[in-house]
């Protein structure tokens, strides 16, 4: 069945722990709940007491009433019996309870802890991840993992009571009880004979699990192209083929698991013969009573049923350890972007510059070589280029969302690796290609660039931008929700929703990958005139698509596959008539008013 792992290889950040590492892990998180836990003790023992005190009344009822059968012995044993009922509910409610409670407080805690851990993950680890496999880890794995103590403390009840019920065997008779306590071995080896192979089997269900969780969130994520080139199909049939992997492992792992019990029953039968045989030998020599007998058997059913309950217990313990490896995995996944200082700034000056800088994302993808370039403080840069000549490298690298290999990054004259990154970016403005918008209003995407900001200030910065009459052309002005990922609103006002919260972020540095889809001329210039707010005063860098734009920059840096091949300002580089003219030829004349009204003349 090996085409059944095809597409369930581990993660680049997964790594193994032993079963010592991951319980020690697992006991870290429930460490502060010693004292639920230790109730929980408590109630398990009186639990586990009830139950095993049934059969010792009952074996005694037994024994009296062979002797005297008399009513009030049969109402004493069965009041006391339902006495033994009713305390063992009590203790087992308030067990499963506390339980629940510690449970949940540990979910809660270790799913902020993954999530905190994910978020400052840099970006080339979300390059390599797909969102579905990480939620799946965040969510399910996250439960799997706390639910392993869930089913340590359901062992431990029937453990406790059949440890119970060996000290009082022991006083009634040593040579049967030795022989009960000598199968358990046989049973207990066999079940853990299955240890590696259940943790394998558990570690591929989990794996295609997350591998359709991610098909999933990338279908509904791309619905809208899907049904526009007519894909839905193909979509269904891509989620077929992992369902059908899913049912694949999903045997396997059913087979594995289960195979275990009819080998463990076997054991559990030849023991309960031998057991039976032996007591019913002594019944007839007169070593042991009737109601004895009873209590030998009732205690090899109490005795057996926690041993047939190891392989049921051992595949989901596996199912949690799994799960913990899953998710200890995602906590210690090793940064790429190291910090080697911490240097708290409150303000930045603006000055950004690149020393012989190597940057490549993997040994065959280099992107910069031995590259040199100085931003002055206030100065607008424009980076033109064709696609894959570095531009966009070059914005991630001064936001240090990667590492760089060899060379420096200076930001004004300090190496960006010494600098506290939290105080770093809350300098930096930074408007993507495809501006994101949280599924809220307007004005709330507007505030997350200060949580701070007072109302006035946000509507404030909106009107900034064409005196906010972009806000009329919206159903409710401010308050419109922009739907999921901002799908309600159009590509030029989410980016006017990404420049105001960018001027009420009032950044020191303003990094811009402009749009290059297309947007109607008075989108355009109100996008410019909050270009021009957010480009006053500031550093800015912008990789450029509009013509507007490039015009207006101080300066303009031609890349060629990581190269600067031109340096200059927009007539200069014309005049030069190099690879600035080929790329205002191919990208930017036709935005310009001069070919706009030849192709009118034309027509």
């Amino acid at each position: 069945m090996g085409f059944i792992l095809d597409g369930l290889d581990t993660e680049s950040y997964d790594r193994q722990y032993s079963d010592k590492d991951l319980v020690k892990g697992i006991l870290h998180y429930f460490s502060p709940e010693k004292t639920a836990i230790l109730w929980i003790i408590i109630t398990l023992t009186l639990n586990s007491l009830m139950g095993s005190l049934g059969p010792i009344i009952i074996s005694r009822a037994i024994d009296e009433l062979a002797k005297n059968f008399t009513l009030s012995i049969t109402l004493l044993a069965a009041g006391g019996i339902a006495i033994i009922g009713i305390l063992g509910w009590v203790f087992n409610y308030l067990r499963q309870k506390i339980s629940a409670e510690v449970i949940g407080r540990v979910v809660l805690n270790i799913r902020s802890k993954v999530l905190e851990k994910t978020i400052t993950h840099d970006l080339s680890f979300y390059d390599d991840i797909p969102s579905g496999k990480i939620v799946s880890r965040i969510t399910s794995d996250t439960q799997d993992f706390a639910n392993v103590v869930g089913l340590v403390i359901d062992f431990l009840s029937q453990f406790v009571m059949v440890f119970i019920i060996i000290i009082f065997l022991f006083a009634v008779d040593w040579q049967l009880t030795f022989i009960l306590i000598a199968m358990a071995p046989v049973a207990v080896f066999i079940a853990l004979g299955f240890r590696k192979m259940a943790r394998k089997v558990t570690q591929q269900a989990k794996r295609v699990t997350a591998k359709i969780n991610a098909e999933i969130q990338e279908s509904i994520s791309g619905i809208t192209i899907a049904k526009n080139f007519r894909k839905e199909m193909a979509l269904y049939q891509s989620f077929k083929e992992s369902n059908q992997q899913a049912f694949q492992v999903g045997i396997r792992r059913g087979i594995v698991i289960n195979v275990i019990f009819p080998l463990i029953s076997i054991a559990a039968g030849l023991g309960t013969g031998v057991v039976a045989v032996t007591a019913g030998m002594k019944v007839l020599e007169g070593q042991m009573s009737a109601g004895q007998w009873y209590l030998f058997m009732a205690a090899v059913g109490y005795f057996w049923w926690p041993i047939l309950n190891i392989a049921s217990f051992w595949s989901q313990f596996q199912d949690g350890l799994s799960a913990a490896e899953r998710v200890f995995a995602l906590i210690d996944r090793e940064p790429k972007v190291v910090q080697t200082g911490n240097t708290k700034i409150s303000q930045l000056k603006g000055n950004i510059r690149f020393k012989n800088l190597h940057f490549a994302y993997s040994d065959k993808e280099k992107v910069l070589e031995d590259f040199t370039l100085d931003i002055p403080q206030g100065q607008t840069l424009a980076i033109v280029g064709h696609t894959g000549a570095g531009k966009s490298s070059l914005a991630r690298l001064i936001l240090r969302f990667y590492e760089f290999q060899q060379g420096d990054l200076l930001i004004d004259e300090e190496n960006i690796k010494n600098l506290d990154l939290g105080a770093y970016r809350r300098r930096i403005g930074f408007v993507p290609q495809d501006p994101f918008l949280f599924s809220s209003t307007v004005f709330d995407n507007i505030r997350y660039g200060n949580e701070d900001a007072l109302e006035e200030d946000i509507i404030k910065a909106a009107n900034m931008i064409g005196q906010g009459k972009w806000l009329d052309d919206l159903a409710e002005g401010i308050k419109t929700h922009v739907g999921q990922r901002g799908t309600s609103l159009s590509m030029g006002q989410r980016q006017l929703v990404a420049l105001a919260r960018i001027i009420l972020k009032n950044p020191d540095i303003f990094i811009l990958d402009e749009a290059t889809a297309s947007v109607d001329p008075f989108t355009e210039v109100q996008i410019q005139e909050g270009l021009d707010q957010i480009m006053e005063k500031r550093t800015s860098v912008i990789i450029a698509h509009r013509l507007s734009t490039v015009k207006k920059a101080n300066r303009i840096i031609v890349l060629h596959q990581g190269r600067i091949i031109e340096d200059g300002k927009h007539q200069e580089l014309l005049d030069q008539k190099g690879h600035y003219a080929e790329l205002y030829n191919t990208y930017f004349r036709h935005q310009s008013l001069e070919y706009i009204n030849q192709i009118g003349q034309n027509t």
